[in-house]
């Protein structure tokens, strides 16, 4: 079977594909998508770069179909027009909308098969698996502290989808919106009635470039403030396990720092 060529039009998809060890078959991805170093087309690799074909939400998709992919990915609800209008073309669509953290690892698995390395992705979710678990051991029996993590700054959103089940997974209590649930516009009053003990803030796009003070300043904030690079816990991604255990650190500094170590927030 010939290796397949791939165009993604997802930033998380992007990232599985690499993590899956399949970088050099893409052909085309988005703006917004980024690829590690020694990768194809990165700076460490000597390889011609997958072809850029545009924003994750407005692509070309006569770009798309020059590149004569044998699949697109796509992923999230945001893009369900999108991946219908690339069936509409003729393209062989891959589209996965997880909702949930279980959702999100299973979907490792599923894009393994979508790029024809199955076998490689049974191995990338088991991996996310037993992080968990390790995770899970290390946070057990310990106070769960209450988190408020905002999405969105401007109005204040607080995160839904996976990001819930992150922050239990962590070892924290999140009573904002349900696992699943879209992030949604949060209520401050209920913020303070929910008196959270760490606010982490994630501003989708951002990366970690935030200032704290912007959120700790608020009236109906009154807990640490931490900011944490967005890819970590906005993307379902293998970087969302990288996202838990940096929870989890927040949360529960002490049952990861040996004597010694500063794990500064």
């Amino acid at each position: 079977m010939s290796t397949p060529r791939v165009v993604s039009l997802a930033p998380s998809a992007t990232a599985t594909v690499a993590a899956l060890g399949a970088a050099d078959r893409l052909v085309g991805v988005t703006a917004h998508c980024d690829l590690p170093d020694d990768a194809p087309g990165g700076s460490a690799h000597g390889d011609d770069p997958p072809t850029v074909v545009g924003g994750w939400l407005n692509p070309d998709l006569d770009r798309v179909a020059a590149l004569d992919p044998d699949v697109v990915l796509t992923s999230d609800a945001l893009q369900a027009d999108l991946a219908a209008d690339c069936r509409d073309r003729g393209f062989d669509v891959a589209h996965r909308e997880p909702a949930t953290l279980d959702d999100a690892v299973g979907g490792f698995a599923a894009r393994g098969s979508d790029v024809g390395r199955p076998e490689a992705g049974e191995r990338l979710a088991a991996d996310a698996r037993d992080r968990l678990g390790r995770i899970a051991e290390a946070v057990a029996d310990r106070p769960r502290p209450t988190v408020y993590c905002e999405e969105w700054s401007d109005p204040p959103m607080a995160a839904g989808n996976w990001v819930p089940d992150a922050v239990r997974a962590a070892g924290g209590r999140y009573p904002f919106v349900d696992s699943g649930e879209r992030s949604r516009e949060v209520d401050p009053a209920a913020v303070e009635r929910a008196d959270p003990e760490r606010v982490v803030v994630h501003v989708c796009g951002h990366g970690d470039r935030v200032d704290p003070e912007t959120v700790a300043s608020r009236d109906w904030v009154d807990a640490p403030v931490s900011v944490v690079d967005d890819s970590l816990l906005n993307q379902p991604s293998p970087a969302l396990l990288d996202g838990v255990e940096r929870l989890a650190r927040l949360l529960h500094p002490e049952a990861f720092s040996a004597p010694g170590d500063d794990d500064r927030t």
